[in-house]
């Protein structure tokens, strides 16, 4: 896969989780109980995750894929503790 493929399917996958993630949070702050508290800190941790992965794919896409090697292994890595979060929440 090229790096344009790559960094598209991370974004699209980026989208997809960051509207769950608002909708996570907006089911939280509502229910207000100790669950849910514990919840909105699950939230608010993969929110920051998810800023990182798209910071670091935002700064990918400026470098092209000249310097995809160089960059790939750390977005790769930020996406795949996201994704490796995501599944820990859905648990």
């Amino acid at each position: 896969m090229t790096m344009e493929e790559t960094v598209t399917k991370m974004e699209a996958q980026l989208k997809t989780w960051g509207a769950k993630l608002d909708a996570l949070a907006i089911t939280a702050d509502k229910a207000g109980t100790d669950t849910a508290k514990e919840l909105s800190g699950r939230v608010k941790d993969l929110k920051a995750k998810h800023a990182a992965t798209q910071a670091k794919l935002t700064v990918v896409r400026a470098v092209g894929a000249a310097k995809w090697d160089t960059f790939r292994t750390g977005v790769e890595g930020a996406y795949t503790e996201l994704e490796t979060a995501f599944k820990k929440l859905k648990s």
